[in-house]
């Protein structure tokens, strides 16, 4: 199922995104998207029957130019984005996720688990807490995963939740999208390595995080976090030259209308450079990875509410557009 984008206005920032899409019935191509809901097919406009988003992530720095080009450019045929289904924006190789990365969400954390001993004031506690977040800014390592691509669906589409998820729940985050091989890069040269940010929402059950069978191994991110769409992404990547401050972006998630998440992207522990440059110590990034940057304060386990069958989820950040995904409960076979 595909839900329509709700409005034609204030699409993203800049003068174009790409996006795949795909006409009823029809196979999906890459789409130049202009902020007035206009669609121009790049398979066309490229001559490439084969071309993908991710097959132009790979030649970045000489399709760019050509992009800027074609989103100012006439003679090629137009058509309205409301006659096609949205689809994720690109099909990573890759997937890079992050957590603790938010100061008021690990704060909170830390507050929300106190020792039972600990009888001293909320105020006192939370003090500690901003003391050892500041230290960790300051001499700690980002704390990353990895994600599977089979995760991944479209931002407009339904989320199932499976049966044996025991509480699932949302986290939207800030996505960075590399757009040149980078590998043991420094924070200095991290951002020339994205081509262009998205919003995923990288949801979580969190009854299934730790291994209760052996704790002493620690977190299960393939059985918490990788059901198939459980990371609805995009709708667009919106080119890094048209985000004028990633570590400066709202990121808003409302559960049936209702705000839950609403934080900016100072609030975080690690910047963008500083997880992207991280993340290349280890593994080579490659053209259309991405790079989750960790999700605010407000997921369902601070609130005592967790996703249920029937459940809408609207999440958006400047500039970058916003996806809509409604969860169902998974039918029993």
């Amino acid at each position: 199922m595909s839900v329509k984008p709700e409005s034609a206005s204030a699409l993203f920032a800049g003068p174009f995104a790409l996006g795949t899409l795909s006409a009823p019935d029809g196979p999906a191509f890459p789409a130049l998207v202009t902020p007035d809901a206009q669609v121009l097919d790049l398979e066309a406009a490229f001559d490439d029957e084969r071309l993908t988003v991710r097959s132009l992530l790979d030649r970045w720095e000489t399709a760019l130019p050509r992009l800027r080009t074609l989103a100012g450019g006439s003679g090629l045929e137009r058509k309205p984005l409301a006659d096609f289904r949205v689809h994720a924006p690109v099909e990573p190789r890759q997937v890079f996720q992050s957590g603790a990365n938010y100061r008021q969400h690990v704060i909170d954390l830390h507050i929300a688990h106190r020792d039972p001993a600990d009888d001293r004031s909320e105020e006192e506690r939370r003090a500690e807490a901003a003391e050892i977040m500041d230290r960790r800014a300051a001499e700690d390592l980002p704390y990353v995963f990895i994600g599977l691509p089979s995760a991944i669906t479209g931002p407009y589409d339904d989320v199932v939740l499976p049966a044996r998820a025991g509480k699932p729940d949302w986290e939207l985050e800030l996505t960075a999208v590399i757009g040149r091989p980078a590998y043991r890069v420094s924070v200095e040269e991290a951002l020339r390595c994205v081509a262009g940010y998205t919003i995923a929402n990288d949801l979580t059950d969190r009854a299934t995080v730790f291994r209760r069978d052996m704790p002493q191994i620690g977190t299960d991110w393939l059985r918490s976090k990788n059901a198939p769409g459980f990371t609805p992404l995009g709708p667009w990547i919106v080119p890094a030259e048209s985000v004028a401050d990633p570590d400066d972006l709202r990121l808003t998630l409302t559960l049936n209308g209702e705000t839950m998440q609403d934080e900016s992207t100072k609030d975080m522990i690690f910047n963008v450079a500083r997880m992207v440059a991280y993340a290349s110590q280890t593994a080579r990034l490659l053209p259309g990875d991405l790079v989750l940057t960790g999700s605010p304060a407000g997921n369902g386990m601070h609130w005592g509410r967790l996703l249920r069958d029937g459940d809408v989820m609207e999440g958006s950040i400047t500039g970058l557009g916003a996806q809509r995904t409604r969860c169902v409960a998974e039918v029993a076979r």
